[in-house]
């Protein structure tokens, strides 16, 4: 094992030590902005005004696997679009 392998697990094992205490609240922040962006994404088909729907469009296909768990996530315990049945 060489100087470089070396300081490289070295520097692994810092990051996990120093990650640890903040990795809860770094992925509950990412999942509550998803969420926004989500909810951003798909108000126009929930009845509420979107200015920016026709730019939100062309992301349906990408964001459509993680609409169920996003809508469980939300507490709704059906789709609450009637064109999308995840459930």
């Amino acid at each position: 094992m060489n100087i470089a392998d070396k300081w490289k697990s070295f520097w692994e094992m810092y990051e996990e030590l120093f990650y640890v205490t903040y990795r809860r609240g770094i992925q509950k922040a990412h999942r509550d902005e998803e969420d926004l962006f989500l909810l951003l994404c798909y108000c126009e088909m929930l009845g509420i005004p979107n200015p920016v729907s026709y730019y939100t469009l062309e992301l349906y296909p990408v964001i459509y696997e993680r609409f169920h768990e996003w809508h469980v996530r939300m507490g709704m315990e059906q789709s609450p679009i009637e064109g999308i049945r995840c459930c």
